[in-house]
């Protein structure tokens, strides 16, 4: 059994990138790695509380914040990008100092572009090959698949074959790099429970997106006629329970309790994170989704499924509680039984790995600034 320490590094941008490193932590474990955690705010909070016993290092927040106007979300993205890139430079240095620090074997960047070691075998996670920005969606695709390459391989968790879960986001005609479909992840597992809620409500995202949401559905589903039970997505020091009529409120729950609830829920309103589109997949749960405003990867995946007949979705400004009456007309989500072979997965780090050129990662950061500047006082 190898003893190989692997540093593993979602981004913070709500909890779904965090969320499905969860299994591969845990299969790290399983298969005699050492796993190290490292990422910023409510992720890293949230990965600490399922891994006490693993070593958590804090990252640069990116301060990834959607605008209160959906309209206005990828303007909001462009003007912060000056303080994104300011934060990838320091954990591009940050993981250099890691890598000697703890003697580092591998690395797992789950979307953080400066987590990479050009020492070591490095592993971009990533569900979009294709970065859907509107009229951008060129450039920002072209830019995120350039930084790929500089890794060993790219996974996406998804499968190659049509039907899928990520459509044009995770699929390329010709990549240019080495892409391997890991299949759907999920922390959660599908279990034969009694029925004890109506619907189940669970928020995620940066704010002040995701408080918009949950002011909206709080007040909104006092009208509904049937039990609630509304995960609000706030990880804090202590877990909050309050009951209000026919709502119970959690501000969070671990994976042990949300796994049991998802079971035990008939329907599940939520964002189309695609990490809660997996979960849903695993579970084989019928849903209502409400994307994010402005957020293009939310609205297609939300489009694909409606237009595939498995999942009814309403834009947040349009949503009614009436129209969870939708979700039972639709087929719902299903799993692949995709099944990983960890082992294999995992042999990329037991490889002997060639020292790489860390000049594309000089040339790619200067090349998104002058990019995103151009954008931005070209808009």
């Amino acid at each position: 059994m190898s003893q190989k320490n692997i540093l593993i590094a979602p981004l913070n941008w709500g909890l779904g990138h965090a969320t499905r490193c969860i299994p591969i932590i845990k299969a790290l474990e399983n298969q005699g790695y050492n796993p190290i955690i490292a990422s910023d705010g409510i992720a890293l909070e949230m990965l600490k509380k399922e891994f006490s016993h693993l070593p958590a290092i804090e990252l640069p927040s990116y301060q990834i914040e959607y605008a209160k106007n959906g309209n206005h979300f990828k303007w909001k993205m462009i003007k912060n990008t000056p303080k994104m890139i300011e934060a990838i430079l320091k954990e591009r240095q940050m993981v250099k100092r890691l890598v000697k620090e703890y003697n580092i074997q591998g690395v797992i960047s789950d979307n953080r572009l400066g987590v990479y070691s050009k020492k070591v075998t490095s592993v971009f996670i990533t569900h979009q090959l294709n970065v859907l920005t509107g009229n951008t969606t060129w450039i920002t695709s072209k830019l995120h698949q350039f930084i790929i390459k500089k890794y060993d391989e790219c996974w996406v968790p998804d499968i190659a074959e049509t039907p899928n879960l990520t459509g044009k986001l995770g699929h390329l005609e010709n990549p240019h790099f080495k892409i391997k479909y890991i299949g759907p992840l999920s922390r959660l597992h599908k279990k034969v429970l009694p029925k004890k809620y109506d619907l189940m409500v669970i928020l995620s995202g940066p704010e002040p997106q995701r408080g918009m949401l949950e002011e909206k559905l709080a007040q909104d589903l006092l009208e509904y006629k049937g039990k609630v039970v509304f995960i609000k997505g706030k990880i804090e020091a202590q877990q909050v329970v309050e009951e209000i009529e026919n709502i119970t409120f959690y501000n969070f729950m671990t994976s042990e309790e949300l796994e049991m609830t998802f079971n035990e829920s008939e329907i599940v309103l939520c964002r189309s994170g695609y990490t809660t589109v997996m979960d849903l997949a695993q579970l084989g749960k019928k849903a209502f989704f409400i994307p994010t405003p402005g957020q293009y990867e939310q609205e297609y995946l939300a489009k694909k499924l409606k237009k595939e007949g498995l999942v009814p979705y309403k834009k947040q400004e349009k949503f009614k509680v009436a129209h969870l009456l939708e979700a039972p007309l639709y087929k719902g989500l299903q799993s692949f039984e995709t099944k990983i072979t960890w082992s294999s997965l995992f042999s990329l780090f037991e490889r002997k790995g060639e020292l790489r050129s860390d000049g594309k990662f000089t040339f790619y950061i200067n090349f998104l600034i002058v990019s995103f500047d151009n954008m931005f006082h070209n808009r």
